[in-house]
């Protein structure tokens, strides 16, 4: 058993050295080409012209950028990286106030995933999986501090990474707020909410927020959010993994909907 989890593992660092471009020019080129990038390691103290103008393209991209120290950078190659080395996204994000229009049009309630800080791979793929599952229309994630959409992510979604939109934004306040502008209700999970998801109307266009498992939602997310929400418990462990707390919640509201995403 030890043996086959060594052999995969090293099938995915494998698949992860295939997703690195290196190279400051090399990375320049693949955004002008379209590419997508999950995020870019920059040598920490670089301030070289070059530099300047790609964390520019980056940040207009809203794609996450990470100063580390060259010493990181070569271990992840040895080759010349000119202090730049960036992960190719395994996917496609798309943009939540492009997609929402599209399923009001279609006549359906929209049913949005929120992940705040939810950071374990595992958890992240098992989320998008039920969520997919759930009929729910997109996962929407912030640009830093989310779990990697890496192979290991993938396998945990059994696929569904590639089929329910992925949306990724800098600012998950601004989000939230327009998500409230667009008619959808905020429900943050809370495991000291005094009205569990069995108490109440979730019929409507929703958006599940969920926090991990240290440090739960962000106070600012919280104080936005419509109604906090909680799952009853009656063992003597005080909460749920959180990717079985967004299947609760997620087949909740299809329950309350007639079943109908």
């Amino acid at each position: 058993m030890a043996e086959r989890e060594g052999i995969f593992t090293r099938i995915l660092m494998a698949a992860e050295k295939k997703n690195l471009i290196f190279g400051i020019h090399p990375v320049l080129e693949a955004l002008d080409s379209g590419k997508e990038l999950d995020k870019v390691l920059v040598r920490r103290g670089d301030g070289s012209g070059q530099i300047k103008q790609l964390l520019g393209q980056l940040h207009m991209r809203e794609i996450p950028v990470q100063r580390v120290p060259v010493e990181k950078l070569n271990r992840i190659t040895g080759r010349n990286h000119q202090g730049v080395v960036a992960y190719l996204s395994s996917i496609s994000y798309c943009s939540i106030a492009t997609l929402l229009p599209s399923v009001y049009e279609a006549g359906k309630d929209p049913l949005v995933v929120m992940l705040d800080g939810v950071s374990d791979v595992r958890n992240f793929g098992a989320i998008a999986r039920t969520a997919e599952c759930a009929g729910a229309h997109a996962v929407v994630i912030p640009d830093s501090g989310s779990a990697r959409i890496n192979a290991d992510a993938i396998k945990a979604s059994a696929g569904a990474l590639h089929r329910i939109p992925v949306c990724r934004h800098r600012n998950l306040e601004e989000i939230a707020l327009f998500l409230k502008d667009s008619g959808l209700q905020l429900f943050a999970a809370n495991e000291h909410a005094k009205r569990t998801c069995f108490d109440i109307n979730m019929k409507g266009p929703a958006v599940i927020i969920l926090g991990s498992e240290e440090r739960g939602i962000s106070p600012q997310l919280l104080r936005m959010a419509d109604l906090h929400v909680s799952i009853p418990l009656k063992g003597s462990i005080s909460s749920l993994n959180v990717s079985v707390a967004a299947g609760i919640l997620l087949f909740e509201v299809l329950r309350q909907r007639g079943l109908q995403a």
